[in-house]
């Protein structure tokens, strides 16, 4: 096959992942992967050496045992490992799929139940984790668990080719949550290989990009963008662990300037992270104009936060025509939709009295005194198509709030091994998120399932947590809003959780107030409960999020009101 840049033009070229950059005889001493880590050197994997390793782990793996089709997961630390792994399954035409290993971030009980679950529900044929953990995790679970000494330590097995065919399943992306990770989202060759060519095009990518991430593998902003893709198209990837960057997030900016990077994506916190918590003395003499977009994705967008991280950062290089968004979801490999190239997201300023109370996006100047602006995701990539739907399943005009439907050429194949689970309604795959089309580019309001009504409002919990990540001595990122209904008012009233390390009660006191009153300011709604918790107290999903239902029935059975 040639070894050009998958685009739309020179899609015939790749039949399946196999036919990755990085797996080719070519250019064999060009850099496949920079691993980057704080109190180490970094290392570069050349492609020759990324062949090597990816082929030892699958002749390992052939040697417990493991066939084509056989489901492997990978429950790794962020490292190396993880990715041979990988492709070591992909060569030998198992089905591998990453997903998190313990961390302190995560409940151990919630995990390991969640992993029996996964384990039972897909016929999981073997996980693969680290050396420390694989004990632990061998008790829980029916199938076997090999940490990598003990994987590679087996009796080298023979490694047969394996031609896949481009319609089966290629790997899995597991949904995040709390009580089990059950939904497997099946991803052919074809589906991968279509979204790829289509973002490529959406982003001009080229041979001369240089990819930089700290992104989990097990969420698909990070397997996708910032690993199969750099792979498959042979564009060097800079990767960091993303518990090292959030220590240190100036690692990020570091290795832009050592590599020259021209590419990253990022979930909206994250620009209020860098901007807040990167000092001026370790930015100082780096250069960030290399870099053509950071690309905003995963989370509701917020103009504010493009607008921090431009100021914090323009000393560096950093334009505002850099900070683009993507619309992006596991059940289509990635992207939906992209900021046109060379342009700044849109933002539409609306009226949020009818946004709320009429689920209508109206246009209103800025300085209307319900004005609120919301951030495009730009237009459907190629062979992808959105629409809105009423509660009834109609289509709905421009600029009417309903819940966001795809239909694509990239769309998963199925929920691996879920027959009761169908994610398609006349072809179209409902998301649960709601938004609107303006103009043919995509708004994302929030999720249907968190959608709060209060006093006939349409409340987004994400509106409600932007405001509360800003207010001092709340841990930005670590706040969660949730309706409680309330038979008495008649309607739900809304709860707000915010983790802080202040501990005197004056200043708790006074930090509920602070919350009250940026929320009264900011939106048309008043806080019921305010709720100061200590570090750690909010569960997470495994992918990192904020997990919203988990935490109201902790906070419920908290009260005794559950």
């Amino acid at each position: 096959m040639s070894a050009s840049v998958l685009t739309l033009s020179t899609r015939a070229a790749y039949q399946t992942l196999l036919d990755a950059v990085a797996l080719q005889p070519e250019n064999a001493d060009q850099p496949a992967i920079h691993y980057l880590a704080l109190e180490a050197d970094p290392i570069t994997v050349t492609r020759a050496e990324f062949q090597h390793n990816a082929r030892a782990y699958a002749a390992a793996l052939t040697a417990v045992g493991i066939a084509p089709r056989d489901l492997v997961v990978i429950a790794h630390t962020q490292n190396l490992e993880c990715i041979y792994a990988f492709w070591g399954a992909l060569l030998i035409g198992a089905i591998p799929s990453m997903f998190p290993t313990l961390t302190e971030k995560l409940d151990p009980d919630i995990y390991m139940r969640g992993m029996a679950e996964l384990v039972a529900l897909s016929g999981v044929r073997v996980v693969l984790t680290t050396d420390e953990f694989a004990p632990e995790l061998s008790a829980r679970v029916t199938c076997p668990v090999y940490g990598s000494t003990a994987l590679l330590a087996a009796p080298s097995g023979t490694l047969t080719a394996y031609t896949p065919n481009a319609a089966e399943i290629a790997f899995l992306q597991h949904s995040s949550g709390t009580t089990g990770l059950q939904k497997g989202v099946a991803l052919s060759h074809d589906a991968v290989l279509n979204q790829l060519a289509s973002y490529s095009d959406a982003i001009a990518l080229t041979s001369a990009d240089v990819i930089v991430s700290w992104l989990p593998l097990y969420h698909d902003m990070g397997l996708i963008a910032g690993f199969l893709m750099p792979l498959i198209q042979g564009v060097p990837l800079v990767l960091m662990s993303p518990f090292e960057w959030a220590r240190s997030p100036a690692m990020l900016m570091r290795a832009i300037h050592d590599y020259r990077g021209t590419l990253t994506w990022l979930p909206n916190f994250a620009y209020n992270h860098c901007a807040r918590r990167i000092r001026q003395r370790d930015t100082e003499g780096l250069d960030l104009a290399s870099m053509r977009l950071f690309i905003n994705c995963s989370e509701p967008v917020y103009a504010e936060s493009h607008a921090l991280f431009a100021e914090r950062f323009a000393a560096n290089g950093v334009v505002p025509d850099m900070l683009a968004v993507s619309y992006a979801m596991a059940e289509n490999v990635f992207a939906v939709t992209q900021t046109p190239l060379n342009a700044q997201p849109a933002l539409d300023v609306i009226d949020r009295i009818a946004l709320e109370s009429d689920l209508h996006a109206v246009p209103v100047p800025t300085y209307h005194a319900h004005a609120v602006t919301k951030v495009s995701c730009g237009a459907p990539i190629a062979g992808t198509q959105v629409r809105a739907l009423d509660a009834h399943g109609a289509e709905l005009p421009e600029r009417q709030i309903g819940e966001l439907v795809v239909s694509s050429d990239c769309m998963l194949t199925e929920y691996y091994r879920r027959p009761d689970l169908d994610p398609f309604v006349d072809g179209w795959y409902r998301t649960g998120d709601r938004g609107y089309i303006a103009g043919g580019e995509i708004y994302v309001i929030g999720r249907s399932k968190d959608l709060i009504i209060n006093a006939g409002k349409n409340v987004y919990p994400q509106d409600i947590e932007a405001i509360v990540n800003g207010v001092a001595g709340v841990h930005p990122g670590r706040v969660v809003a949730f309706g409680v209904p309330d038979a008495r008012e008649g309607t739900e009233l809304i709860a707000v959780i915010a983790e802080t390390d202040v501990t005197e009660t004056d200043a708790r006191k006074a930090l509920s107030a602070a919350i009250r009153a940026a929320v009264a300011a900011s939106s048309t709604v008043t806080l019921s409960y305010v709720e100061l918790v200590d570090a750690k107290w909010l569960i997470k999903t495994s992918s990192g999020k904020i997990a919203r239902g988990a935490n109201r029935e902790k906070w419920l059975t908290a009260r005794g009101a559950s």
